[in-house]
């Protein structure tokens, strides 16, 4: 026996009706050729599922009994079109999207809050990386999009700034710099700092700045996050360097001073990383857009990488 989903929603047209004419016609079809589907239905089913009768047809029991699961049938198919519909917008499934520590702790919460809170059937899965990790995932297809700092290399993809990302420096209320509104790195490489650990991709900007000012720093313990970071410069162990937003965020807490760094190199911004918009998932273009992402003009010719 083979019904497909047409000759269900037909069958139900005529029963709804009461008439194969009005059936037919319900269901967009000529009269003959309702007639013959129906026959060959109950042929399929070896059983009648109309009873004719002069002004029009009922159903026989298995012609209840087929409309009941035709319902059902039919309502599934309205649920499953619906669902991939809401895939297809965006609006239901997983997106995994790759950040750095500041664009996690401080670009993304408020902007996700909103977007998420309109799509109810939507998951996002965050993963915490640094800016070359993330570069590097989405350039070889592990990842369709992150967001990174301007400072990193990530020649072939396209890097769309939506926030500012500055590097500022932090100091203890009692350091002899603390006073100081604004400085240039040079003027601090004497110092002692607290650093970040080994590996850390802020860390390696700071230090091949500090060697081509010729002098590398003076640091005197490395911390694993930026809180432990914080806590050590508030007890007078040295100088840090953070993007300023992470700095805001401990500041009152640390009792920190933020002084800004008056380098070019310090005015960074976090950007949208991606391969080609194109290529995109559509819920993963419809974040990026909310976040202060575009296709580009035309997105050909846009400039990849920085």
């Amino acid at each position: 026996m083979r019904l497909d989903l047409a000759d269900l929603q037909l069958f139900l047209c005529i029963a709804d009706a009461g008439s194969i004419t009005a059936g037919a016609q319900r269901a967009n079809l000529a009269l003959a050729s309702a007639s013959e589907r129906l026959r060959k239905m109950e042929r399929a089913v070896g059983v009648a599922l109309l009873e004719r009768r002069a002004r029009g047809v009922t159903t026989t029991e298995a012609g209840e009994a087929l409309a009941h699961h035709a319902r059902l049938i039919l309502r599934q198919q309205d649920t499953l079109k619906g669902e991939l519909l809401d895939y297809a917008a965006g609006a239901r499934g997983t997106l995994h999207l790759y950040a750095n520590t500041a664009a996690l702790t401080v670009f993304l919460p408020n902007l996700l809050a909103p977007w998420l809170a309109e799509r109810p059937r939507l998951r996002i899965e965050l993963k915490e990386r640094t800016s070359v990790d993330i570069v590097r995932n989405v350039a070889s297809g592990l990842a369709e999009a992150g967001i990174v700092s301007s400072a990193v290399s990530a020649e072939g993809l396209h890097l769309q700034p939506v926030a500012s990302d500055h590097l500022v420096l932090v100091a203890a209320p009692h350091h002899p710099l603390a006073d100081r509104r604004s400085l240039a790195f040079a003027e601090v490489l004497g110092e002692a700092f607290v650093g970040l650990a080994q590996g850390s991709a802020l860390q390696d900007h700071i230090n091949e700045h500090a060697r081509v000012a010729g002098r590398p720093l003076d640091v005197r313990i490395r911390m694993n996050s930026f809180e432990a970071l914080c806590q050590m410069v508030a007890h007078g162990i040295g100088l840090g360097i953070l993007p300023l937003g992470i700095a805001r965020l401990h500041r009152r807490r640390h009792g920190l001073r933020v002084i800004a760094l008056s380098d070019a190199w310090a005015r960074r911004e976090l950007c949208l990383c991606f391969r080609d918009w194109s290529e995109l998932s559509m819920p993963m273009r419809s974040l990026l857009g909310h976040l202060g992402g575009h296709p580009g003009p035309a997105e050909a010719g846009w400039p990849a990488g920085r």
